[in-house]
């Protein structure tokens, strides 16, 4: 069971972000953001320890989980299948979107085959399969429960693993075609929103592609009939092998009380399903942007979460994701180096 934040020093680093040399308030939401790392970050810290202690990211990390998906065998996407792999192999050597982002900022960045068609060889890729591809979700459930608990346990353990050196930061990306159909079936399936409203045109389909993702997903609904007071279900019957990683990834982090940062479309249908499997997930989670894909904003805003970004990025890979470290980085900042009034001998402007 995942613990709520603890609050204890929440007054506390109110009281120091609004006294800092700035009219109230004047930071926005880089005040809200700093606020929730610190209450994260600051997580079982005795008083004594708080009131001197400074708050940085250590180590943050980007898994970017991989995984094909049965369903794209009927062509609601772009690209076919083989692509996957060829992307993950890309991932591997580096140059792909968020290979270059990862390195420009500083993020560790970890590439997991979660179960992949075509599997290249490359040591640099962290080895999760749970399959070569999951099943076509409007004709079976995506997998069975034993691939789906393996999921969720790989995940965990490799989160454990970047933690035990040092990690409190996480971001999760994906790649595997066919995966914001998987997303919009996981968004209509928890939060009762038709296919229509749920599916956009994901890398840039047709009109007519739009329309068989929907049928395809009307399908699913009525074939497995999904409660969403059962969010395990609902990622069995239409997940995939990566967003099963994302969701097992982001419930170890909260249990750990480290800081999660969402990425997109398909990373926020994983964070809403680890939120349904445990409510108090989602206070250890930053939504790092608002994606160009069309359900996005109904999902931040069933979640009644503000992003911090707004790029018209629809790309995933955790690029989103990974664009927000330096806001928190500065955020935290502001909190640890910002000078109060009474620091600056300056006079107060606020009551």
């Amino acid at each position: 069971m995942i613990e709520p934040l603890d609050l204890t020093h929440s007054s506390s680093i109110q009281h120091r972000l609004d006294f800092k040399t700035k009219p109230l308030g004047s930071l926005g939401k880089l005040e809200t953001l700093a606020k929730q790392l610190v209450l994260i970050l600051s997580q079982g810290m005795p008083d004594t320890t708080f009131k001197a202690a400074k708050f940085v990211i250590n180590s943050p990390t980007i898994c970017v989980f991989a995984g094909d998906h049965g369903v794209a065998r009927e062509g609601i996407s772009i690209a076919p299948s083989a692509v996957t792999g060829q992307m993950v192999a890309n991932f591997a050597q580096g140059g792909a979107a968020i290979c270059v982002l990862a390195r420009q900022l500083g993020w560790h960045l970890n590439i997991v085959d979660c179960g992949i068609l075509r599997a290249p060889h490359n040591s640099a890729i962290i080895d999760c399969r749970l399959g070569d591809s999951t099943a076509a979700f409007h004709q079976q459930a995506a997998m069975t429960y034993e691939q789906l608990d393996r999921g969720l346990s790989n995940a965990a353990a490799l989160v454990q693993r970047e933690i035990k050196q040092g990690c409190n930061l996480f971001a999760f990306g994906e790649m595997g075609i066919g995966n914001t159909t998987s997303a919009a079936a996981i968004f209509s399936a928890l939060c009762g929103v038709s296919p229509e409203s749920a599916v956009g045109k994901g890398t840039g389909v047709s009109d007519e592609v739009v329309k068989k993702k929907q049928r395809i997903i009307a399908q699913a609904l009525h074939l497995h009939q999904m409660s969403n007071d059962n969010p395990r279900h609902i990622l069995q019957c239409v997940g995939g092998f990566e967003i099963v990683h994302m969701v097992g990834a982001m419930l170890a982090v909260a249990s750990a009380k480290k800081v999660i940062v969402v990425d997109g479309f398909i990373a926020t249908a994983a964070a809403m399903l680890a939120a349904a499997i445990e409510p108090n997930c989602k206070d250890y989670m930053i939504f790092a942007h608002c994606s160009n894909e069309q359900g996005h904003q109904k999902m931040l805003d069933w979640l009644a979460v503000e992003p911090l970004l707004n790029l018209d990025m629809r790309l995933g890979e955790g690029s989103g994701a990974a664009l927000a470290l330096p806001i928190i980085q500065c955020a935290l900042a502001i909190y640890n180096d910002m000078a109060s009034f009474e620091e600056a001998d300056v006079t107060q402007v606020i009551t």
